[in-house]
């Protein structure tokens, strides 16, 4: 059951999968026989959440329904987002920086693997496959959804 629960783990942060049938498709690829009430067990063991990926409801690591807090954050902190490689570097007031970086953190997006804080920019970086330019994208849609 580790092993099939540490491939769950894995395979949502690295793929979009949004349905029962996906994960256990992934899984069969994979090598592990699983059946629907199986999968639909993991989900519940794990603490799985869906969350919104490239319009996509998908399932997601626990944590990952802490983007609401995510998304008011980028849009009271961040003032800018530039790419480069894997990276996206953040841009905030003074002194927000750190607050913001933790709040990246604790969201535990799927595709960042991790943040760097100084005082007024963050290093925020991506986890493979994703590009900084797709993060920085999706950081960025984040801190404009519901912004008025």
């Amino acid at each position: 059951m580790k092993r099939r629960h540490d491939a769950i783990k894995r395979l949502v942060r690295e793929r979009d999968l949004a349905t029962q049938e996906e994960i256990a498709a992934a899984l069969h690829a994979d090598g592990f026989d699983v059946v629907q009430t199986t999968i639909s067990r993991d989900i519940r063991d794990l603490g799985l959440v869906k969350v919104r990926r490239n319009g996509r409801l998908v399932y997601a690591p626990p944590g990952s329904h802490d983007l609401e807090a995510l998304r008011r954050a980028l849009r009271q902190f961040a003032l800018g987002f530039e790419a480069t490689g894997n990276l996206v570097v953040v841009t905030t007031p003074a002194g927000a920086a750190n607050a913001l970086g933790q709040v990246i953190d604790d969201a535990q997006h799927p595709d960042v693997a991790g943040t760097v804080a100084g005082d007024n920019t963050i290093f925020v970086a991506a986890r493979d496959p994703v590009t900084g330019a797709q993060l920085r994208d999706e950081l960025y849609q984040l801190a404009e959804e519901g912004a008025a």
